[in-house]
């Protein structure tokens, strides 16, 4: 490992003041290390991505740790360089480390290198990252938040459902005692009262041990439940809870609910966060009584090594102080009743499966349908019909029940709006309003349903209004600017939030329609900075670098293009047009064939190959594509390929 690492306690001081073995043991456990200042690199990293062509470099300068991407130019040299300072590592390092930059308005933006310890060790892409294109930039959601951290502050106006994850202040550096224990401001009172007794002091604060089978699990529940990392939401905050707000005092289904698929036949999920949900599937826990998390993990230590495989082994061999006849001599149960496994959704990460069993699990295949409130049981009809994000069935729901919540007629608009009906997803979104006027998420929401249904007018009085309420908020300036073509308003966007590509992109359209190509070509550059295969940025600066003759420089642009978004009929035609000024012939010809696959009837590009075919003497096949660009629908083609007709 290339990281000169120190950790400091993740437990607050005055917890460590009173129980300094307690906090010198959970010091070294996974949780406490889960969050953290990124430390620095005892030497340079470079690592070479190959499926995206892209190279990635960590090093320190200034004291400071930064992670650099680029790419090799069609000149050979150094292009599209991004440098990003890593202010924070989220992860212990037992499976993997992920770096992560703080931006100027308090986001947290994950990096696309990361550091697995599968095999001694080694450098690969975060989950997500390892395709044959550059991903655009991953904010940090308060999801992942809730699970790697104690509880950071979040920004008036950023704590509703599908509100960007910001964060203020100094962040915490891992988890505390307070996520297990609650707060812990009554336990110090007591304890520095004067004449205080001692069974007043540990009533004073939550000890889960003294907790009921069921409400000591939900402790470990919060962070360890996750039944999919699929599409389904594994889980729903309960709408007016804020993200960081569950108290281990109260009952967890008072802040969370948690859904799954429903169960498939021969299906062997195992994902990273599932060790309580797989645990819950095995014989031991639903046959006992008593069999709780604690009673295999000391939550304050972590034994390794020898230590470990007699502690768990130990731990087994309370119920299972016999064998069974012809069980192997091995004494050691975990190896084979919980392997470690790579997990399915994290790439390199390697884990004991909890699913406690008598022989190692065959994964198995099929698709997931339905969805079934997991946890707590019992029914709850308007949160699961959220999660399962069926806009009829969720409307009936609501229809039924009439939630007072807006959220619910947020959910309902997304869902619409899903399903390509943004007149019903207005009327949700409004109805949302009506609940909560100064919502910014049902605002944005509202504007770009109310564009998409053809009210581009009421669209722009939603939107005006959302940034005056919300003056820094990014997306609201890029709806704005996208929907009234306003440049001033696409402009504020990327100040607020210069990694908005989509923005960059429509701001340089609108700055190449006015005129302004220098401007244009740098948006266009900004945008690539940002997200390095944005298919129209790059088609755009493509484009734009083709009519200023820089065909070479184009040539390296459409390549990318066509490569990100084959589909694309218009960018396969330009990509040919300048094969051809670069008198590439039958590689512009063969990119003027796939256009007229992908459009059939179209005209610009049956014209181009005419003339390529009727320059290699094929008299015939020109003449088909001539008669075909005859029919097009634009006037100037049309008489174009006539007069070459005649």
């Amino acid at each position: 490992m290339l990281l000169a690492l120190s950790f400091l306690l993740a437990v607050s001081t005055p917890c460590a003041t009173c129980h300094q073995k307690i906090a010198a043991g959970y010091a070294k456990t996974g949780m406490a290390r889960s969050f953290y200042r990124a430390p620095p690199l005892a030497e340079p990293v470079s690592y070479y991505h190959q499926p995206s062509a892209t190279w990635y470099s960590m090093e320190q300068r200034n004291g400071e740790t930064w992670q650099r991407r680029w790419r090799i130019g069609y000149d050979g040299k150094e292009t599209d360089i991004t440098e990003t300072r890593a202010d924070y590592v989220m992860g212990s390092g037992n499976h993997v480390r992920t770096w992560l930059n703080k931006t100027a308005r308090g986001t947290l933006v994950e990096l696309p290198l990361a550091w697995y310890a599968e095999n001694g060790g080694h450098w690969d892409m975060n989950p997500g990252h390892d395709r044959p294109y550059a991903l655009p930039p991953r904010t940090v959601a308060y999801e992942c938040m809730g699970c790697h951290n104690a509880n950071p502050r979040i920004p008036a106006g950023h704590a509703a459902p599908g509100s960007e994850a910001v964060y203020s202040g100094t962040l915490p550096e891992g988890i505390d005692c307070q996520r297990c224990h609650g707060s812990g401001t009554n336990h110090m009172r007591t304890a520095q009262t004067a004449g205080a007794k001692v069974e007043d002091i540990r009533k004073a604060i939550l000890n889960p041990a003294r907790l009921g089978r069921e409400r000591q699990m939900e402790v470990c529940y919060q962070c360890h439940l996750e039944t999919t990392s699929k599409a389904l939401p594994h889980s729903i905050v309960k709408y007016g809870r804020e993200p960081f707000s569950y108290d281990p005092r109260e009952p967890l289904a008072n802040f969370m609910t948690f859904f799954d698929y429903l169960p498939r036949s021969g299906r062997d999920d195992f994902e990273i966060a599932h060790s309580a949900y797989r645990l819950r599937k095995s014989k031991c826990f639903l046959e006992s009584k008593t069999m709780t998390c604690s009673t295999c993990h000391d939550p304050h230590d972590i034994p390794r090594g020898v230590e470990a495989t007699l502690h768990y082994n130990g731990v087994c061999a309370q119920c299972h102080a016999t064998r069974s006849p012809g069980h192997p001599a091995e004494t050691d149960c975990v190896s084979c009743h919980m392997p470690k496994r790579n997990t399915q959704d994290v790439p390199h990460a390697v884990m004991t499966d909890h699913l406690i069993q008598k022989s190692p699990p065959v994964p198995g295949s099929g698709d997931a349908v339905g969805v079934l409130r997991y946890y707590p049981p019992g029914e709850d009809p308007l949160y699961a019909a959220v999660a399962r994000g069926d806009a009829p069935g969720l409307a009936a729901v609501i229809d039924r029940l009439k939630p007072a919540r807006a959220e619910f007629y947020v959910e309902l608009g997304a869902a619409w709006l899903k399903a390509n009906n943004p007149r019903n997803a207005v009327a949700a979104f409004e109805e949302a309003l009506r609940r909560d006027p100064n919502s910014p998420v049902a605002m944005l929401d509202l504007g770009e349903s109310l564009a998409r249904a053809g009210r581009p007018a009421r669209a722009a009085e939603v939107l005006n209004r959302g940034v005056r309420l919300h003056s820094t908020d990014p997306l609201l300036w890029y709806q704005l600017g996208l929907q009234t073509d306003s440049i001033p308003a696409l402009e504020r966007a990327v100040a607020l939030d210069p990694l908005l590509a989509d923005a960059w992109t429509v701001l340089g359209a609108s700055h190449a329609s006015a005129g302004d190509l220098k401007k244009a070509e740098a948006d266009f550059r900004n945008a690539l900075k940002a997200e390095p295969d944005h298919p129209d940025a790059l088609g755009n600066l493509a484009h734009l670098l083709a009519s200023n003759e820089d065909f070479r420089q184009a040539e390296y642009y459409f390549a990318r293009a066509v490569k990100i978004n084959p589909k694309d009929a218009e960018i396969h035609e330009n990509y040919a047009v300048t094969l051809s000024a670069l008198k590439r012939i039958d590689e512009a010809l063969k990119e003027f064939e796939e256009a007229i696959r992908l459009r059939p009837d179209f005209g610009l590009a049956h014209l181009n190959a005419a003339a390529i075919l009727a320059g290699k003497g094929d008299f015939i096949g020109a003449r088909e594509h001539l008669q075909m660009a005859a029919k097009d629908t634009d006037p100037n083609t049309r008489q174009r390929a006539l007069q070459q007709l005649r």
